[in-house]
């Protein structure tokens, strides 16, 4: 069979190019090399490369650098990281797991009370020692006549408007640490006091305002920004079981 000019000239196919590789520069491992000689960095830089990368043989040879101690020393540092990280995990939970033990221990306590002063007592003595505390006080204000409720001991008489300018209109709760215990509000105990809760307690709407006091010698014993739902609900429980006790209307 005689072969034509046309059938001895190799097949282009249809003549066409993809238009998305027409310009496309071609890389190389000669470019690759060339690049990574001008920027010595490079690797230093994007360590993220380092986890996909195959590291050369610890003896090379022929003046090649070994990468393989630099993604060792790499792995061991993030190994390190979340080593740490899981400690300090493991130490919040074990923590907040005591805490939590610690107030169901005390809310257990105060349902004990045989009587309000009992209660009172449970409050400001039992749940002191149970929460690792050094005072536990109630504060009630004085109404604007200048009335006050009849002393029951472990029950502070506040100055009006003095749960507003304490804890902060509107607010709830306030945590603060490295101060001084304030005399009006933990009466003889404000010298143990150097970090301190202060709580909202409402006992109704004809009923003055109040407030529960933690105070702890410990100066970062209670830090702003620390979580206080634990704390909050033991001041509910604080709040409804003196309700009860003194029959108060909602």
């Amino acid at each position: 069979m005689v072969q034509t000019p046309q059938d001895a000239a190799p097949k282009r196919g249809n003549g066409r190019r993809s238009a998305g590789n027409a310009d496309a520069p071609q890389l190389s491992a000669a470019r690759v090399v060339e690049f990574l000689r001008g920027h010595p960095n490079f690797l230093c830089e994007n360590q993220d490369l380092l986890d996909v990368l195959i590291p050369p043989g610890r003896n090379s040879g022929n003046g090649v650098t070994d990468l393989q101690q630099f993604m060792v020393e790499k792995l061991r540092r993030d190994l390190a990281d979340l080593t740490e990280a899981r400690d300090a995990l493991v130490v919040t939970g074990r923590g907040n797991l005591s805490a939590q033990a610690r107030v169901h221990k005390a809310v257990l306590a105060l349902l004990k009370a045989r009587s309000f002063e009992h209660f009172i007592e449970c409050l400001t003595t039992d749940l002191a020692v149970i929460l690792n505390l050094d005072v536990i006080v109630v504060g009630v204000e004085q109404v604007e006549d200048g009335t006050a409720a009849p002393p029951t001991a472990g029950v502070v008489q506040l100055s009006p408007k003095m749960v507003d300018s304490q804890i902060g209109p509107g607010q709830n709760i306030v945590l603060r640490d490295n101060v001084a215990g304030d005399p009006a509000i933990f009466g003889p105990g404000a010298g143990l006091v150097h970090s301190e809760a202060l709580i909202r307690l409402s006992f109704g709407r004809t009923a003055p305002a109040a407030l529960l006091a933690f105070g702890a010698r410990d100066a970062n014993h209670f830090e702003p920004g620390q979580g206080a739902e634990l704390l909050n609900f033991l001041a509910r429980v604080v709040e409804t079981s003196i309700r009860g006790w003194l029959d108060l209307p909602e």
